[in-house]
């Protein structure tokens, strides 16, 4: 005979002992008021199948008076537990009789009690009959997955997913709602098949749903929104590679927000930008990779250089000088404030395209008849911030720009 058709009737007999009102030894108190559930159980089978509630009973053993053992289950729903209780006894469970919802509710009690076997099973019968309304619930899975280590499975999926189709959670309505490490970790996926401004829309958008007391205009900011919105994603925005947009989307999406940006970085991706002769190129030539492509290359570990090194000292000043100042399209600035702008032309480096798209122009926050260049800087730690000299900036540029006309743009890190 086969020793497996034995299993079916000892499950069955060790399921009907649940019913048993006679020898049980233990009860088990489950879930909150009002909604709080009495469960009678035997001390031995639970203490071998399962390792949590091994713990709680061998530091609540039975007394030498025959009182009951009792022990207390508050996170759990009396409905979960009993499906849970059964498979313990029984060593089966049958999903097809549950809602998903119920069923992602089982897996989390059941690594709760650390049933390891079941939490692996749980994983495996979602990935495989429930893709459908995984895809449907995503935000709900992928919050749930790693919200613990334990469902690394569940992980994997949710990670490959968004990797092949990332806008089934920036366009989720729940997106906004995720918490910051669930964030990060989209934004560190190097394999994401959308473009970094997608990703800096994205995040962005996250921000403002965190303080829906900002501004919905950047133009509209103070220095303490500016700072809110810089705290909330400081997290974040390390991870986005900046470097990997046009020049065009740096001015059009980025620029307006570089107060938010890490101490010095602004000033560098311009000095990138600015020596590119097509504002469609990128700052830095990445040979048609983007995150949808594995590659470990030398861009990105300078620019994770940068990122950790945020390099203060060396653009501390130039931040300091520009941090008043909006870049906007010359027709469109001229229009609103032909009296207060700076254009940024010359007559000798003409050679620079985004010197004829580029304006810096006083915030708009500022008071009509209030002389810009007069408002106190924010303190410098490393001394005092001296005025830049935007012909000279543009000299030093352009000087560089011709001494390193035949090597690669990502020469000028660093």
């Amino acid at each position: 005979m086969n020793e497996n058709k034995l299993l079916p009737n000892l499950s069955q007999n060790l399921l009907e002992i649940l019913n048993d009102d006679e020898y049980y030894d233990i009860t088990i108190e489950v879930g909150t008021d009002p909604y709080v559930r009495v469960f009678r159980a035997h001390m031995v089978i639970l203490y071998y199948r399962s390792p949590y509630l091994r713990r709680i009973l061998s530091t609540n053993k039975k007394k030498d008076d025959e009182t009951l053992s009792h022990i207390k289950l508050s996170n759990i729903s009396p409905e979960i537990f009993e499906i849970i209780l059964r498979y313990i006894y029984g060593g089966k469970i049958s999903l097809n009789d549950y809602d998903n919802s119920d069923i992602i509710k089982v897996l989390v009690a059941a690594n709760e009690l650390n049933l390891q076997e079941l939490v692996i099973y749980l994983q495996s019968f979602l990935i495989k009959n429930k893709k459908t309304w995984m895809e449907e619930n995503f935000n709900f899975v992928y919050k749930t997955s790693f919200e613990n280590n334990s469902f690394s499975e569940l992980q994997n999926y949710c990670t490959g997913l968004i990797t092949e189709e990332p806008d089934k959670i920036f366009k989720s309505p729940d997106f906004t709602s995720i918490p910051e490490n669930l964030l990060i970790s989209i934004v560190q996926n190097d394999n994401l098949k959308t473009s970094e401004v997608h990703i800096w829309e994205n995040v962005l958008k996250w921000g403002f749903a965190q303080n829906p007391e900002l501004p919905s205009e950047i133009a509209n900011f103070s220095n303490d929104d500016l700072n809110t919105l810089k705290n909330t994603l400081k997290q974040c925005i390390p991870f986005i590679r900046l470097y990997d947009l046009t020049s065009k989307e740096f001015v059009d999406k980025v620029f307006p927000y570089r107060e938010i940006l890490p101490e010095g970085l602004c000033a560098y991706l311009l000095e990138t930008f600015l020596t590119l002769s097509n504002p469609e190129s990128r700052g830095v030539e990445r040979n048609d990779r983007g995150r949808n492509d594995k590659v470990e290359d030398k861009d990105d570990t300078k620019w994770r250089n940068f990122r950790d090194r945020r390099s203060e000292e060396r653009y501390d000043n130039h931040h300091n000088s520009m941090r008043k100042y909006d870049i906007r399209p010359s027709s469109e600035s001229k229009a609103e404030n032909s009296n207060n702008i700076r254009t940024l032309t010359t007559n000798t480096y003409t050679s620079l395209p985004m010197r004829k798209k580029l304006e810096l122009k006083p915030r708009s926050s500022a008071a009509p008849n209030e002389n810009v260049a007069s408002r106190p800087s924010k303190p410098n730690p490393f001394g005092e911030a001296k005025p830049i000299d935007t012909d000279e900036a543009f000299r030093r540029v352009e000087e560089r720009r011709r001494k390193q006309k035949k090597r690669n743009v990502d020469d000028y890190w660093f």
